[in-house]
């Protein structure tokens, strides 16, 4: 992933508090409305990633970002609904963070953002479906259900996040129409419009 845009280093007293306050100017600008608990849960999945060690775990080869489709795998064989939903929770968080912080290094690659947003999205949707009826998860679930219905758009606020500092330019275009075309990001069509490209068809979509 580290072939993302270059950033500057932002000098700040508290990283929750610099996450907190760039979370809300993005959801400003892109005009999309969450309750205050799941803008506190992004904040706070943004906050626990920024530390490598959180994000990246500890295999026989190294340090190793372990692949979507295998938490998915254990989250199925997981022997109590407690280690499945807290897989399935870790996997639609994962999949939140690298796809609003890392679409750009996605160019190169085979999995692209749109796998990430649909594993993310469903997670927490089956998430959200299964904490719905427990006395646990009640007060919960009604976040993991935004989440996955605003899984797109909150992917758009975090690539600001992530991006206040870079200028777009012309050779963004060809990677924002793709992200556009695949995933319908009202962000990318925007981008799209400011560079002076008029995208083609109805493919924005998600709820603000």
């Amino acid at each position: 992933m580290e072939d993302g845009p270059s950033r500057s280093l932002v000098a700040v007293n508290s990283l929750r508090e610099f996450f907190h306050d760039s979370v809300q100017t993005a959801l400003r600008k892109q005009q999309v409305a969450v309750d205050a608990h799941t803008e506190h849960y992004v904040v706070n999945v943004l906050t626990t990633f920024a530390r490598s060690e959180q994000l990246y775990e500890q295999t026989p080869a190294g340090t190793r970002l372990k692949p979507l489709a295998h938490m998915l795998a254990q989250a199925s064989e997981a022997p109590t609904s407690q280690q499945r939903d807290d897989i399935l929770r870790r996997l639609g968080d994962v999949s939140l963070f690298i796809a609003g912080f890392f679409s750009q290094s996605f160019a190169r690659k085979l999995i692209d953002v749109d796998y990430h947003i649909a594993m993310g999205g469903r997670a927490y949707g089956t998430l959200a479906d299964s904490m719905r009826g427990t006395i646990r998860g009640h007060s919960i679930s009604g976040v993991f259900i935004e989440l996955a219905a605003k899984f797109q758009r909150l992917v758009d606020v975090l690539n600001d996040v992530a991006e206040m500092a870079y200028s777009h330019t012309d050779r963004d275009i060809l990677r924002q129409y793709e992200i556009w075309m695949k995933t319908g990001s009202p962000r990318a069509y925007n981008i799209l419009r400011k560079l002076g490209v008029q995208p083609v068809g109805s493919r924005v979509r998600g709820s603000h």
